[in-house]
């Protein structure tokens, strides 16, 4: 009997996490093994486990964002294969992915066929990527000009409450806005600047000057 394809899954929202949980159950050649809800568990559940591949969501607004796990976890166990996932394509997070040790750059509305094939794939030490990102890699070749970053006037005002250091309680206080809301217009910032974390999105935003520090 053939090895099945040992897979944890790295996602911060519960309901994405048992979509890909059911998709799994239906290949008899993948094996889901475990779920993670932020990149410091993926490394912890890869110590543990050790999979084969794992899924990694490169958008996780708290603690360690999947460009960084993903990074580690290539470094710290070298068999293991990632795929990122992503709800949005931008050059500037499909470059850093590949760069950090992804194999595969999907799309989260990617068909459960297109995903089990990307799987095994990368199991056996070949690229995976969607069109979308393919696509994004050769604007990238062919076109090094400054970014456009195009936030709606609620996100720069987020942005430069993260600049200030506020935490999402301090800017839903100060915005009169829920945490839920947040949580939305961080996770929308991110996916726009190309960064998995709050703390690279400051850097960036200090950088390139899209805010200046009061």
């Amino acid at each position: 009997m053939e090895q099945k394809i040992r897979v944890i899954i790295t996602d911060d929202h519960e309901m994405v996490r048992r979509g890909l949980n059911t998709f799994l159950r239906v290949y008899p050649d993948l094996e889901l093994v475990a779920e993670a809800n932020s990149g410091e568990q993926a490394l912890e559940l890869c110590e543990k486990f050790s999979p084969d591949v794992v899924l990694m969501d490169l958008i996780m607004p708290s603690g360690m964002g999947g460009i960084e796990a993903t990074r580690q976890i290539v470094q710290r166990f070298p068999k293991i294969k990632v795929i990122a996932l992503s709800s949005a394509i931008d050059t500037p997070t499909v470059s850093k992915a590949l760069e950090a040790g992804a194999m595969g750059y999907l799309m989260k509305n990617v068909s459960t066929d297109q995903l089990a094939d990307a799987i095994r794939d990368v199991n056996q030490g070949k690229r995976a990527l969607s069109e979308e990102a393919t696509q994004a890699l050769i604007l990238a070749a062919t076109q090094r000009s400054e970014p456009v970053y195009r936030l709606t006037e609620r996100e720069y005002e987020v942005l430069h409450l993260l600049i200030e250091g506020r935490t999402n309680p301090e800017i839903a206080q100060k915005m009169t806005v829920s945490r839920s809301t947040v949580k939305y217009h961080i996770s929308s910032i991110l996916s726009k600047l190309g960064v998995t974390n709050r703390s690279e999105a400051v850097s960036l935003a200090l950088r390139h000057r899209i805010i200046i520090e009061s």
